[in-house]
């Protein structure tokens, strides 16, 4: 049967299902004392409510998802300029990055070489409910009826086996959706209105592209806390 799909939507989703596989391999038989190990002191993960370490932690339920309060880190910088060069003002850039504006202009005027990160390390747990998130809220402001917070529609959980069959059903609804944008939808701008990104101002091809990048970097980085769990003796 011939592949009705826009050409770049199939290069797009074959990206992503080839990705989701070697994924699925490597969330296999995760147990909750590795989904939870914390490698290093300090580590972002979910935690209950009462034992919430970060200031800006959020979900709906008992357990948080850490988070830090919002900045624009080394590694977006050059994301800033493209978004300034876009001709995006610096009221919607700071608004994307929910930032201050004195905090864009700050990042647009910085020359020379960019400090290195320095970021907290996070647990499987982290990276898996933020992945969660993303697919979520993707649904929701693309899809759905673009009115949910994202923050607030993962029920986060200590339970490694739980935490992987919920994210695989987010995954699969969206990936279903995804497969029916036509070529005019993903030329257009807004087509996703996801409020934490800059999904409002961008063609949506650019925004699986997006997808694709955040499955592939997030599950190799889950894929080497494994390892590490493994040979940690």
């Amino acid at each position: 049967m011939k592949d009705l799909r826009p050409e770049r939507l199939r290069l797009m989703l074959d990206q992503f299902d080839r990705a989701r596989e070697m994924a699925e391999v490597r969330l296999t038989g995760l147990g909750d004392d590795e989904y939870l190990w914390e490698p290093v002191p300090g580590c972002w993960s979910v935690r209950p409510r009462a034992q919430a370490r970060t200031p800006c932690a959020f979900g709906p339920g008992e357990w948080l998802l850490d988070r830090e309060v919002p900045d624009i880190p080394g590694s977006e910088y050059q994301e800033v300029a493209r978004q300034a060069e876009s001709g995006m003002s610096v009221e919607k850039i700071a608004q994307d990055w929910s930032v201050s504006v004195e905090r864009v202009r700050e990042v647009l005027r910085h020359t020379g070489p960019v400090e290195p990160d320095v970021a907290p390390l996070t647990t499987i747990a982290w990276r898996l409910g933020h992945l969660h998130v993303q697919f979520e809220g993707g649904w929701e402001w693309t899809f759905g009826e673009r009115r949910r917070d994202p923050r607030l529609m993962v029920d986060f959980t200590p339970d490694a086996f739980l935490a992987v069959a919920r994210f695989r059903a987010s995954v699969d609804r969206w990936r279903a959706a995804a497969e029916s944008v036509t070529d005019e939808q993903l030329d257009t701008v807004g087509f996703s209105r996801y409020p934490y990104a800059s999904d409002a101002d961008e063609r949506y091809v650019d925004v699986l592209w997006g997808v694709n990048l955040e499955l592939i970097h997030h599950m190799a980085e889950i894929a080497l806390l494994r390892d590490l769990w493994r040979a940690r003796r």
